[in-house]
């Protein structure tokens, strides 16, 4: 007798819940946490705890809608990185591993 198992196509297939990945969620609830933590007792509760995280939930769900993963990531380092490179800048990081000792003595 052949015992049967289902495998998942994708296995590699990242970790998401709603629709969002994990570093998502904690974005949201970190926003959501501090906001509420600093207006939540006023009148300002509902629009800016609420509403504002309503809409940044909106905005990295349909920003991120069909991107690969870490894509904010990776734009903002690329956005951080200088616009032109220069092909023959001295290195300032260069150490010798060996120093030579010249033999003019």
């Amino acid at each position: 007798m052949l015992l049967v198992s289902s495998v998942p196509r994708a296995l590699e297939t990242k970790t998401r819940l709603f629709g969002f990945e994990l570093s998502d969620l904690i974005l949201i609830f970190l926003y959501l946490s501090v906001s509420n933590l600093l207006l939540g007792q006023t009148r300002l509760k509902f629009p800016v705890v609420w509403i504002g995280t309503l809409v940044i939930a909106g905005i990295l769900f349909f920003i991120k809608r069909n991107k690969p993963e870490g894509f904010l990531q990776h734009w903002g380092e690329h956005m951080r990185a200088p616009q032109t490179y220069s092909a023959g800048p001295p290195d300032l990081y260069f150490q010798p591993f060996l120093t030579l000792e010249s033999d003019d003595e």
